[in-house]
């Protein structure tokens, strides 16, 4: 149940994670979310007084450190990290000088951060009770688009990191679960998103819903049920089908 916890969200001052933040903040102790711009940290502290802030680039391992330890200081009861942070570039690969450097930068932020924050907090979450990682994927695990060739495998490696280590703690007093979303409308679209997203608020309503339910680790959000099977039984035509969308 998603009442009376202590919360950790990362990218948690806008989108997905501020909108989470908000509705957790309502049922729980303490909501905590860390970003990396100050100016969006105390917009969403302005907006959500009751939720607790801090800085930090999770793509910089010293400053993952830095979290963890205001965390066992200050929270010592955490017992649920929520790891939703992510950078995303549209990028043709062949034509673009900077490819390598993009990549890079996606890589730290959308899977070596989660991994090592998992690292850091699990000692800390299994102290205490109803532990949970929670980590927020995408749909495109199952039918990558072309315009993001770096999001999609950082993606597709969480999914799987997310697997394994649910294996790996099968007999450990926590959840490990994956929330798989479709396009969801958020500041990163600059006020275009395409036509196929929907709102942060309707994402999280049905993150929550989900979330309730005992035995949900692997939850798909609106259209990411459809495309998941379509994947197992058309793979081809599943990533034809989500590249031709388009971004309107």
């Amino acid at each position: 149940m998603l009442t009376n916890n202590t919360i950790l969200i990362t990218g948690g001052s806008s989108g997905v994670g501020l909108e989470l933040a908000k509705r957790l903040a309502e049922k729980n102790n303490s909501v905590l979310i860390c970003g990396r711009s100050k100016e969006k940290l105390e917009e969403a502290k302005r907006q959500l007084p009751e939720v607790q802030v801090f800085r930090c680039d999770i793509s910089s391992e010293r400053e993952c450190i830095l979290l963890i330890e205001w965390v066992e200081t200050n929270y010592p009861e955490c017992n649920i990290l929520i790891n939703n942070a992510a950078i995303v570039s549209n990028t043709e690969f062949l034509k673009d000088d900077k490819a390598i450097e993009k990549a890079n930068n996606e890589f730290q932020t959308n899977i070596l951060a989660p991994i090592r924050l998992s690292k850091l907090f699990l000692p800390l979450l299994l102290n205490n009770p109803d532990a949970q990682i929670i980590n927020i994927s995408t749909g495109l695990v199952y039918a990558p688009r072309a315009v993001y060739p770096f999001y999609n495998a950082t993606k597709a490696a969480l999914h799987s990191f997310t697997q394994t280590l649910r294996l790996q703690l099968i007999n450990q007093p926590i959840k490990i679960i994956e929330v798989l979303l479709p396009v969801v409308d958020t500041p990163w679209h600059k006020g275009n998103p395409p036509k196929i997203a929907i709102p942060a608020e309707k994402a999280v309503a049905e993150v929550l819903k989900e979330l309730e339910k005992k035995n949900s680790l692997e939850i798909r959000i609106g259209g990411v049920k459809i495309l998941y099977w379509l994947s197992r039984i058309a793979p081809g035509f599943a990533i034809r089908k989500i590249n031709s969308l388009g971004d309107k």
